[in-house]
C-alpha cells in the first residue's frame, strides 16, 4: 500500500529553481511512486553556522510504495546527479533532498531519522506542508 511522504527540496547553488525543477521530475519518475503536489518554492535565510547564500525551498507529496531507506537510497542519486557533495555539515548545497514525514511511521537508523528532527525548526517546513495538505485532503475510509 502506498504510503503519503513528504519530502523538502532546498538548494542554494548554482541553478537553484533548475536543481529544484531536476529534483521534481526525478522524483515523480521514481518507481511505484507518484507525485502528489509541489508546494510554491520559496527563498529563505541559510541555517546554521556557515555563511552562505539563500535557499530555495520547497516541498513535495509523495505516495510511494519504497520504503523509507530505499527512497532515502534514491534521493542521494538524485542529490549526486546534481553535483551534491556532503563536505560540511549545514553548508552550501546544490540539492538537498530530505524525508520530513513517511506516513504515520517513526524511523531511528543512524542514515534515517523520521520524523525529521529539524520539523519543529523549520517554520518553512511547517507552512509547505500545511499548504500541500490544504490542497490534497486525506483520503477517506471508503477510498
Amino acid at each position: 500500500m502506498a504510503e503519503r511522504v513528504y519530502v523538502a527540496l532546498g538548494s542554494n547553488l548554482g541553478d537553484r529553481a533548475g536543481h529544484l525543477a531536476h529534483a521534481r521530475a526525478r522524483l515523480a519518475a521514481l518507481p511505484r511512486t507518484r507525485l502528489v503536489r509541489a508546494s510554491r518554492v520559496e527563498e529563505t535565510a541559510p541555517l546554521g553556522p556557515i555563511a552562505q547564500g539563500p535557499y530555495l525551498n520547497q516541498m513535495v507529496l509523495l505516495e510511494t510504495e519504497l520504503e523509507p531507506a530505499e527512497l532515502l537510497r534514491h534521493l542521494h542519486a538524485i542529490e549526486a546527479e546534481r553535483g551534491r557533495v556532503r563536505a560540511v555539515r549545514w553548508g552550501p548545497r546544490t540539492l538537498d533532498l530530505d524525508v520530513v514525514r513517511y506516513g504515520e511511521r517513526t524511523v531511528r537508523e543512524p542514515e534515517l531519522t523520521i520524523p525529521h528532527p529539524e520539523l519543529p525548526h523549520r517554520d518553512f517546513w511547517r507552512r509547505e506542508i500545511a499548504e500541500l495538505d490544504a490542497a490534497a485532503p486525506r483520503p477517506t475510509p471508503d477510498d
